[in-house]
């Protein structure tokens, strides 16, 4: 199912493209419904009605930028009129995925997409290339007060 060729006269969403250059930018269906909260058939819907662009491997499957993720995020968080907190974590942890590095000699700005939330942690470059950080790779925040620190999860 996955190498059938579209034989319909039906534009993809986005215009094919290399994914082994941009598969670093990109994230498996599954990771991107799970970030947003919704199923894969969503997705599934959400390409079909040209509401979320995907890109197709070589294989048929299909990977969705990391920019686009953040974009239905985004606006998402435009869209919702703020709730009252009702509760709250104890232990400040979020698990996410790395959207965003800058670095230059010696800070670095990392940007973590965890579920609804964007976390931005500023941090020195050289503890980015020590944890060998970089976009698309799964990443665990925990929250300090006004600190974020990023762990590598096992």
């Amino acid at each position: 199912m996955g190498g059938m060729a579209r034989t319909s006269g039906v534009k993809p969403a986005v215009p094919e493209i290399d994914p082994a250059v941009d598969r670093e930018r990109a994230l498996r269906i599954g990771q991107a419904a799970e970030l947003l909260g919704v199923g894969i058939d969503t997705l599934r819907r959400w390409e079909a009605s040209r509401k979320l662009r995907v890109i197709r491997t070589p294989g048929g499957q299909r990977i969705v930028p990391i920019l686009e993720v953040s974009r239905l995020l985004a606006e998402r968080r435009r869209d919702t009129a703020d709730r009252p907190i009702v509760a709250q974590s104890a232990r400040n942890r979020f698990a996410g995925i790395v959207t965003r590095v800058e670095r230059d000699g010696v800070a670095a700005v990392v940007e973590v997409l965890a579920g609804p939330h964007r976390l931005v942690s500023l941090m020195t470059a050289e503890a980015v290339d020590e944890l060998d950080i970089r976009i698309g790779q799964e990443v665990v925040c925990v929250v300090k007060s006004t600190n974020v620190i990023v762990e590598i999860p096992r």
